[in-house]
């Protein structure tokens, strides 16, 4: 084994014992016209790593080397400094990436939230030009809730289990064309989820069944996955089944297309691949210990701490993938019509007691997450330090097809693609509202308003009342000291316009 690539080794597991995928194509490549690029019509291609903030990204300044390829990749690419996801768990933030809008909008707020029906025909799948082939794939099955919402435009839609090793999930099985509230149903009642199965016999033999399938595949893979396979919600599977099969379609899709490709790690479970296992023991890192926070879950900083080194090694061994897949799509020439964007739905966290994602908090681990563009053609870095959101997509991409931006879309044409640079003062929102019903007043949530170098938190349902949090976020970007006491007018000010906003979004939902 030793004399094997980690890419073969995956090649030549005993396939007896496995339930390995098998690539189902959407077309036969011999039959396409050979297609020449066209500069008015370029493909783009969206990459997103689940989960990945930029608060340990070393292009941002990370004090450990976990993403020396996106570094590289930097070096020709466009560099956005302050991109904030618009929440901090993935229903939500994709959402609004695929949407140009806010979730106070979409509604796709909670756990397995989807987004209000008039959305289905507002995304990006559907208001690009009708000649683009659009193309998605994702490993997190809440995102392939909402890209089953947007199915009907797109020309290829891959499961997730086809590049899994294993998918123990019923739902698209039996109810594809119910996929999504199947899913939940079986989220519930099958799997335990937050109230007890229906059935107590049908619980155990699924667990029973899981339980085999996993140790199965974990025996399988343990040389190469000694903290266990890479899994989330039933489902098992390496990244780099995925990196392959998305490295193959990016230099064969018909073109012009779009491509949406939603990766889970560095997601947790943090169960990265053996050559990056304990890479970072012994470094010296020392976070700040920020104590506990009003929504702390009891986690004390050394777990933090050791939770967070496992994120980090986890995360390493994506960007290695990522360099893998950048450098073929460079030497193929698939690059040169193609907008290559690298960035995530949100951040994860390991601090005031907090780890993950699932919190009512919205600091900056959770928000502050990349985003990389490579133009068609660029060879040198472009820095910019504009705030800027996720809802800034859709209307980018718009722009970069000649397509009109719609009135309802909240985002702007990102900094070095518009004709004239947007304003330097604009706001950008967050939300998290998983405990607020879905057609209501935000009257249980969290909202972010970032404008200039300030961040403003409002808490809002809480049994304490409401709670606000001001962060001078340009000169500390740990979010330390709170500034509300302090720094009265400008708190005023922010809290306003933010009222202001939540004002105008609750009011069609008033009774």
């Amino acid at each position: 084994m030793t004399n094997l690539s980690r890419r073969d080794f995956l090649k030549f597991l005993p396939a007896a014992s496995l339930p390995l995928m098998k690539v189902s194509w959407p077309y036969i490549a011999s039959a396409l016209k050979t297609q020449q690029p066209d500069p008015s019509r370029p493909n783009i291609c969206v990459l997103v790593f689940d989960t990945l903030s930029a608060k340990h990204v070393s292009l941002y300044g990370y004090d450990r080397e976990t993403t020396p390829n996106i570094a590289r990749i930097a070096d020709r690419a466009t560099v956005f400094h302050n991109h904030r996801a618009g929440a901090n768990f993935t229903s939500p933030g994709t959402a609004s990436l695929l949407t140009g809008t806010y979730s106070w909008s979409h509604r796709a707020f909670h756990l397995h939230g989807l987004v209000e029906e008039r959305f289905t025909e507002q995304n990006m799948f559907s208001l690009l030009p009708d000649d683009y082939y659009k193309a998605a794939y994702t490993h997190n099955l809440l995102v392939m809730s909402l890209l089953h919402q947007f199915r009907g435009d797109l020309d290829l839609f891959k499961k997730t289990r086809e590049l899994c090793l294993a998918d123990l999930q019923f739902a698209d099985r039996l109810f594809f064309q119910d996929y999504s509230p199947a899913f939940w149903s079986e989220w519930l009642f099958l799997r335990g989820g937050e109230t007890p199965p229906a059935s107590l016999f049908l619980s155990m033999v699924d667990k029973g069944r899981r339980f085999a399938s996993k140790r199965q595949i974990t025996q399988g893979y343990a040389d190469l996955f000694p903290r266990g396979i890479p899994n989330l919600h039933s489902l098992f599977f390496v990244l780099e089944d995925a990196i392959n099969w998305l490295e193959e379609q990016v230099k064969s899709l018909p073109q012009p297309f779009f491509g949406y490709f939603h990766l889970l790690p560095p997601h947790e479970p943090y169960t990265t691949r053996r050559d990056f296992v304990d890479i970072f023991v012994g470094d010296g890192l020392k976070p700040p210990d920020k104590g506990d926070h009003f929504a702390s879950q009891g986690n004390n900083q050394t777990y933090l701490n050791n939770q967070r080194r496992e994120y980090d090694e986890y995360l390493a061994y994506a960007d290695a993938e990522l360099g893998i897949l950048f450098d073929s799509l460079e030497a193929s020439g698939a690059l040169d019509n193609t907008y290559f964007v690298l960035t995530s739905d949100h951040g994860e966290m390991f601090e005031r007691g907090i780890r993950g994602h699932v919190t009512t908090t919205l600091f900056d681990p959770l928000l502050h997450v990349p985003l990389l563009i490579v133009k068609p053609g660029q060879q040198t870095r472009e820095d910019v330090y504009t705030n800027t959101s996720c809802v800034d997509l859709l209307p980018t991409f718009l722009h970069l097809t000649g397509q009109p931006i719609p009135d309802w879309a909240e985002g702007q044409v990102l900094p070095t693609f518009a004709a004239a640079e947007p304003a330097q003062d604009r706001s950008i929102f967050a939300l998290e509202a998983k405990s607020n019903p879905k057609q209501a007043p935000l009257h249980k949530a969290t909202a972010t308003l970032i404008k200039d170098d300030y961040k403003l938190i409002y808490y809002t349902g809480l049994a304490k009342g409401d709670v606000y949090e001001l962060y001078h976020v340009a000169d500390d970007a740990e979010e330390l000291t709170n500034l509300y006491e302090t720094k009265p007018a400008i708190a005023a000010d922010l809290q306003a316009e933010l009222a202001q906003k939540l004002d105008e979004v609750n009011e069609p939902y008033q009774r």
